[in-house]
């Protein structure tokens, strides 16, 4: 049976003190531009989202998607909140399919991959949607994913298509970038 983070819990990761240890400017500023179109799977309460929508700025899109309503609830409220809701669509995903449309510039799964039921069905996924330059952005939990998972995890991509762009030093985590593979 998989795992999925309650939405009652998010905020003991997801509160005013993430910014400051997991900075979005940092984090996702290599990798988005104004304009692109993004995607935050497993968004959670709206931390990257956040982040993200301020980067893609007024031409740009984000899709926020998550397994749980009340977490998509959630993300509207910030966004509202914020002044940036035009710049924000949320998407109800399955736990087996992310049902979105189109391709994305830049995509990232934050805490969340090892949640996932199908590894692979999920990577192949993510390679669908993504745009030919496009980069995906993995962060994975130090305390819930082992290196062997995380290179487990790896090898799987390889084979599905992906090769390792850079992996990024994210503090209590492991992190890889993930571009389509010339092959």
């Amino acid at each position: 049976m998989v795992h999925i983070c309650p939405h009652q819990i998010v905020w003991t990761f997801d509160n005013f003190l993430r910014p400051l240890v997991h900075n979005p400017d940092k984090l996702f500023g290599p990798f988005v531009k104004p304009g692109m179109r993004v995607m935050d799977v497993g968004c959670g309460a709206g931390f990257a989202v956040l982040g993200l929508a301020k980067l893609v700025g007024q031409a740009g899109k984000v899709i926020a998607v998550d397994v749980q309503p009340e977490m998509l609830a959630t993300v509207e409220k910030r966004m509202q909140k914020a002044g940036l809701k035009d710049r924000v669509e949320t998407h109800l995903s399955g736990v087996n399919e992310l049902q979105v449309s189109g391709r994305f510039d830049f995509v990232t799964a934050s805490y969340m991959v090892h949640e996932v039921p199908d590894t692979s069905r999920f990577l192949q996924a993510i390679h669908k949607y993504l745009a030919p330059d496009g980069a995906f952005l993995i962060v994975e939990p130090k305390f819930h994913v082992f290196k062997k998972q995380f290179q487990v995890m790896l090898k799987t991509a390889e084979k599905l298509g992906f090769e390792e762009a850079d992996h990024p030093k994210i503090l209590f985590s492991r992190a890889v970038v993930l571009k389509r593979s010339g092959k």
